[in-house]
């Protein structure tokens, strides 16, 4: 297993800092918190938060948006990029057999939460399941950066559940991201102008991806490739992708999103190193060059990610947060337990060499970690309010699977394999 890149601590560190600040700011002045959070950037703008003022649909520009819609497109479009590269490589991680069994333990990791959240909403009444049914997609979500990082810690760097629990991971933030799109629209939904990222993904792929290398079969010094590559680099990617984040903003598909139909245009490896491999940052294809480029600054947006969405007050405490804690703490661990095991046993799936059926159990409390996509996908979930408030504090505390993963290794007698 290739050692992964540390990006993943780097930028887990500044948002874990970014949440911790929003946390003590919101509990100390919640007023001068909120007012900087929602503050007004640029009034009737083509991009921001809609609203209709007698019959016209205006937008304005806000702190939140900004972060929240603009700039966490490249957080995405980074973990779209280890998506599209584990399924479409030669020997990406999750091609082939040895990725059957992770991607059935997902599934069990995603279904195991919606049914103990919604079905504990439907025993406490149907008024509070009315509240919150719309939540259920909180508690599927599984942070890969501090997963990785409690794995590692419970397991060891060179234990084959840590391979596994990536695998697991990256496969969550795939249906995440397909969740997204399809159960939670940020506004009327215009499927019309989806034809626009469409297009855009079509024209950049054939201008600057196919058509050079098509110029330059059988002339093993491509000059037409490394024109582009040289001359244009990144650029005609950047401009594609900001018409198809216009078109996914004005389809009513949540525009963070918007860069996803432009990264499997990129030019890119032959090979796959891994999820997050550090060995990746020495290859020159533009993918990888522009996956390291945005590493600072996706760091920095994720501080403000975490300030700008975890300023939530102790007060707001109530049945959300419950819901989706079991959801995340019992929902994930036993799901995903049951769904590898019939992988692994009657599905004659089977489990990496070195890896106990229990396991399964320890790698779900590790999963169970939703943070940074749970508190995006309560934002969207629910308007800003006491709901939307106690569903983020839910993930917040669902940093209490670290504790409960460590005390599952502990009583299961994990053997901890230094990398």
């Amino acid at each position: 297993m290739y050692k992964v890149w540390n990006f993943i601590s780097s930028y887990s560190l500044l948002l874990i800092a970014g949440a911790l600040l929003a946390l003590v700011w919101a509990n100390i002045d919640p007023n001068s918190y909120h007012h900087f959070v929602e503050f007004k950037l640029v009034e009737d703008f083509f991009i921001g938060h809609a609203h209709e003022v007698e019959g016209e649909i205006h937008r304005t520009l806000t702190l939140h948006y900004l972060i929240n819609d603009v700039l966490m497109a490249f957080f995405f479009a980074i973990a779209a990029k280890e998506v599209w590269e584990a399924i479409i490589l030669e020997e990406g991680s999750l091609r082939g057999k040895k990725a059957a069994t992770p991607l059935v333990a997902t599934l069990g990791g995603m279904l195991g939460p919606i049914a103990i959240y919604l079905g504990i909403a439907a025993i406490m009444g149907s008024e509070t399941f009315s509240a919150v049914n719309r939540g259920w997609a909180i508690p599927t979500a599984t942070d890969i950066a501090f997963s990785y990082l409690v794995g590692r810690m419970v397991f060891g760097a060179g234990h084959p559940a840590v391979r596994f629990l990536l695998l697991l991971a990256i496969a969550d933030d795939a249906a995440g991201l397909i969740i997204l799109a399809i159960f939670y629209p940020s506004g009327e939904l215009a499927p019309q102008w989806l034809l626009v990222s469409l297009a855009a993904a079509v024209a950049v792929f054939v201008l600057a991806n196919w058509l050079p290398r098509k110029m330059d079969r059988h002339n093993q010094l491509r000059p037409n490739s490394t024109w582009v590559r040289d001359r244009l680099g990144f650029w005609p990617y950047l401009v594609a992708g900001a018409v198809s984040w216009y078109g996914f903003q004005q389809a009513g598909i949540h525009p963070a999103l918007g860069l996803l139909p432009i990264v499997p245009t990129i030019p890119h490896a032959d090979r796959a190193f891994g999820i997050f491999s550090e060995a990746e940052q020495y290859l020159t294809d533009l993918l990888n060059h522009i996956e390291h480029m945005l590493k600072y600054p996706v760091e920095v947006i994720l501080f403000f990610f975490g300030l700008v969405n975890a300023g939530v007050e102790f007060s707001s405490i109530s049945a959300p947060t419950w819901l989706v804690l079991a959801g995340l703490l019992i929902g994930k661990p036993f799901g995903i337990l049951f769904f590898g095991w019939l992988a692994a046993g009657p599905l004659r799936l089977g489990l990496p060499q070195g890896m106990r059926t229990i396991d399964l159990f320890v790698i779900g409390c590790v999963a169970a970690i939703g943070f940074t996509v749970s508190l995006f996908i309560a934002s969207v979930a629910f308007p800003a309010g006491p709901v939307q408030d106690a569903a983020k504090m839910g993930a917040l505390f669902s940093f209490a699977a670290a504790i409960l993963s460590f005390l599952a290794g502990k009583l299961t007698r994990v053997e901890k394999q230094p990398g």
